[in-house]
C-alpha cells in the first residue's frame, strides 16, 4: 500500500492512495476536501499503524506464584502487548522504549478468577422495591461502579450467574473498552422453574405477577428446557445457571426443596453442551444437589446442606463445588438487622448461610473438585477477596484457595490455555500485593497493581 502525490494544480494536490488492489484518489484545495473516501481511508490506515504499535511492560517480581501451586523468586515478566510474552531468571534490562514495574518487595499472581457473581446488583434493604424503580439503564450505569471495584480488588475475570440481561452489556462493553471491569462471562438469566428460585413474577402482587415462560427463564418440561437454553444463547450468554433447589433471597418459603424433574435437567445440560455451554447449578438441599449431578451438571453452588453420599458422586462425576463462604457470612449477619430482609427470607438466611463453612470444611477434607466464589453482589463487590480468608479458615491451605482462583477456574470456563497462569504464551492479566500471601492470606485483600490484557489498571 501507498500514498502517492500524483501532481501539483492550482491551489491545491491531487492525491492518489492505493491499498491492495483498490485505489482512492481525492483533492485537497486550500482546506476543503473534493473527494471523502480518500480521507477515509486515509484515516483509518493511520489508526491501524498507530494501534499496531507494540507495547513492552517488564515486571520485576520479588516472588512468583503461578496459579498452579509454582512458587519462584527473582523473575522479570516481560508483557508484549496482551500477552506474556517470557519470564526470565533474575531482573534485566528493558528493552529501549519499554515500561519497568518494581515488584521486588511484592508477591506477584495471576489475575484472579470469581466464579459466581452478581455484577448488575448488590444487596441491600431497598434490593425487591429496585426491580420497579429502576429502569435496565440504572442497572447498567450503576453497575459500572461494581465492575471497577471488582477489578481494582484483583479480579481479571468473573462468572456472572444472572441477573436481567444488563449483564451481556456489560460484558460486551469491558471487552470493547468502553467500561473499566473484568473480563465477564455470563449465564444471562438464571433458568427456573414455576415459582421457584430465579422466576421473576416472584413475589408480587396479583396486578403485578405474569406467568414466566422460557424466554423468560422459567421452564416446566424437556421441550421449555429447551427453548430457555436457546433463548440464553440467542441472547448472548456464555454458560447456563439452574437454581436446582429453592433459595435464600427469593421471596418463596422453601430455601433447600428440588425444584427440576430429573427429565428438565437432563435436557438442559444436553441444549448446554450442544451450544458449547458449561452448566452451574444453585443448590442449598441434598435432592436438588444430586439430581443435577446425575443429568452432568459443571458446578454446584454454594452446596449447603451437602452430606458425604454427595460429595462422593461429586467425586465420581468430576462436579465442582463453588462455596460462596462469602454470601453465607454475609446473609448471616444482616438477617439478624430489622427491616434488612423481608420476613419470609429471614429464617432461611440464619439457617442456611450459618452452615456453609462447615460444609465447605468436609467437602474440601474430602477430596470435592472446588473452584473459588463469592455470589459478590449479595456479599459487596470489591470485596471478593475475603472469600480466600473464610476458604483458608475453614481449612484449605492458602495455597489450593489461590489455584481455586486461577486455573481451576479458568480450566472450568474452558480458558485453561490463556488464563489463570502465569505462564509465558498466556493473557497477561496480573496481579501484586505486598508480602507473602502464603503466610497470610489476607493481604490478598490488599491487591495494590492490577494488569488486564497487557494494561495496568491499578
Amino acid at each position: 500500500m501507498f500514498c502517492s502525490l500524483a501532481e501539483v494544480i492550482p491551489f491545491g494536490l491531487n492525491l492518489r492512495f492505493n491499498v491492495g488492489t483498490f485505489e482512492f484518489r481525492g483533492y485537497l484545495i486550500g482546506m476543503k476536501l473534493k473527494n471523502h473516501l480518500f480521507f477515509v481511508a486515509l484515516f483509518y490506515l493511520l489508526s491501524a499503524t498507530i494501534t499496531a504499535q507494540t507495547t513492552t511492560t517488564y515486571l520485576y517480581c520479588g516472588r512468583i506464584i503461578d496459579g498452579t501451586g509454582g512458587v519462584t523468586t527473582d523473575k522479570t515478566i516481560v508483557v508484549t502487548d496482551n500477552k506474556i510474552a517470557s519470564i526470565q531468571d533474575g531482573y534485566v534490562g528493558a528493552a529501549a522504549g519499554a515500561e519497568t514495574v518494581d515488584l521486588k518487595g511484592s508477591t506477584v499472581l495471576p489475575g484472579f478468577i470469581d466464579m459466581h457473581v452478581h455484577i448488575e446488583s448488590q444487596s441491600n434493604p431497598r434490593a425487591y422495591s429496585e426491580k420497579f424503580t429502576m429502569n435496565p439503564a440504572d442497572v447498567a450505569l450503576r453497575a459500572t461502579s461494581y465492575c471497577r471495584k471488582t477489578i481494582e480488588a484483583g479480579f481479571t475475570t468473573v462468572r456472572d450467574l444472572g441477573g436481567s440481561g444488563v449483564n451481556v452489556s456489560l460484558r460486551n462493553a469491558i471487552a470493547a473498552g468502553h467500561v473499566v471491569g473484568p473480563r465477564i462471562f455470563t449465564a444471562e438469566k438464571a433458568i427456573a422453574t414455576t415459582g421457584g428460585h430465579a422466576d421473576p413474577s416472584n413475589g408480587r402482587n396479583k396486578e403485578l405477577s405474569f406467568d414466566a415462560g422460557p424466554d423468560a427463564g422459567v421452564v416446566n418440561s424437556s421441550d421449555g428446557a429447551w427453548k430457555s437454553v436457546r433463548t440464553r444463547y440467542k441472547n448472548g450468554a456464555d454458560c447456563i445457571k439452574i437454581t436446582a433447589t429453592g433459595g435464600v433471597l427469593s421471596v418463596a418459603k422453601d430455601g433447600q426443596g428440588p425444584q427440576f424433574r430429573d427429565e428438565e435437567l437432563v435436557a438442559i445440560v444436553s441444549a448446554a453442551n450442544e451450544y458449547g455451554m458449561h452448566t452451574a447449578a444453585h443448590a442449598h438441599g441434598i435432592e436438588g444437589m444430586q439430581r443435577a449431578i446425575r443429568a452432568g451438571i459443571t458446578t454446584i453452588e454454594h452446596g449447603t446442606l451437602m452430606d458425604e453420599e454427595t460429595m462422593d458422586l461429586m467425586i465420581e462425576h468430576g462436579t465442582y463445588l463453588v462455596p460462596t463462604l462469602s454470601a453465607g457470612a454475609f446473609v448471616v449477619e444482616k438477617a439478624k438487622i430489622p427491616g434488612y430482609f423481608p420476613a419470609i427470607i429471614v429464617p432461611k438466611a440464619l439457617y442456611i448461610g450459618a452452615k456453609l463453612k462447615d460444609m465447605f470444611a468436609a467437602a474440601n477434607q474430602r477430596g470435592v473438585k472446588i473452584a473459588f466464589g463469592t455470589d459478590s453482589g449479595v456479599s459487596p463487590h470489591g470485596d471478593n477477596a475475603k472469600e480466600f480468608g473464610y476458604m483458608v479458615a475453614a481449612g484449605m491451605k492458602p495455597m489450593d484457595a489461590i489455584v481455586a482462583a486461577t486455573s481451576t477456574a479458568a480450566e472450568i470456563l474452558g480458558e485453561k490455555e490463556s488464563l489463570g497462569q502465569l505462564k509465558t504464551g498466556f493473557t497477561a492479566d496480573i496481579v501484586a500485593v505486598e508480602g507473602n500471601p502464603l503466610e497470610d492470606i489476607t493481604l490478598l485483600e490488599k491487591v495494590d497493581f492490577v494488569m488486564k490484557e497487557g494494561r495496568i489498571i491499578k
